[in-house]
């Protein structure tokens, strides 16, 4: 994969020399701060360095994970999945770790720069991604993007005491081309 480029940021694949820099961001503490924002509800685990490692094939050459940098500085992470690959159906997701990366406008130019390469490399009718209601951010970014929420589920996310929804955001082909013109 070439690099996807928007002035300082860089989407690209993960190398061998990003794993500490991954393992530290993502897995060297208990209860790391992004995971508020990151599907809270689901368990997070922390795990030995030598346990990440022996996991580096999963990330290394694995074109459905991509590392993201800022001015050089690995801040996130882009994925897609199949959610049906027979139908075509995939979901991508976005991860920036560290706060002081968030709320600056690089999340919905890095799922733009994501979004147009999924489009133009696979043969794609939608792309989507599902998030949850206390998740405003990414909401607010698919709607930057012209995304349409295209399904809540109501109150299915249960999480330090609230109950919150699924959100369900995509965005069709001609719909992007139409706003990428």
């Amino acid at each position: 994969m070439e690099r996807l480029r928007d002035q300082e940021i860089v989407v690209r694949s993960i190398k061998e020399t990003d794993l500490k820099t991954l393992w530290t961001l993502i897995y060297k503490e208990e209860n790391p701060e992004w995971k508020l924002w990151d599907a809270p509800y689901y368990e997070h685990h922390s795990k030995s360095y030598k346990e990440f490692l022996s996991e580096k094939n999963s990330w290394i050459g694995n074109n459905q994970k991509k590392v993201v940098e800022i001015n050089n500085r690995i801040v996130g992470t882009v994925s897609y999945y199949w959610e049906h690959q027979p139908s075509k159906w995939l979901e991508m997701g976005i991860t920036i770790y560290k706060q002081l990366d968030r709320e600056k406008g690089y999340g919905t130019r890095i799922l733009k720069l994501w979004i147009q390469y999924l489009f133009d490399t696979l043969d794609l009718v939608r792309i989507g991604y599902t998030t949850w209601s206390g998740n405003y951010r990414m909401i607010h970014i698919g709607e930057k993007l012209g995304m349409t929420m295209e399904g809540r589920l109501r109150k299915v996310r249960y999480w330090d005491g609230i109950y919150y929804d699924s959100i369900r955001m995509g965005i069709l082909r001609e719909e992007w081309k139409e706003l990428n013109k």
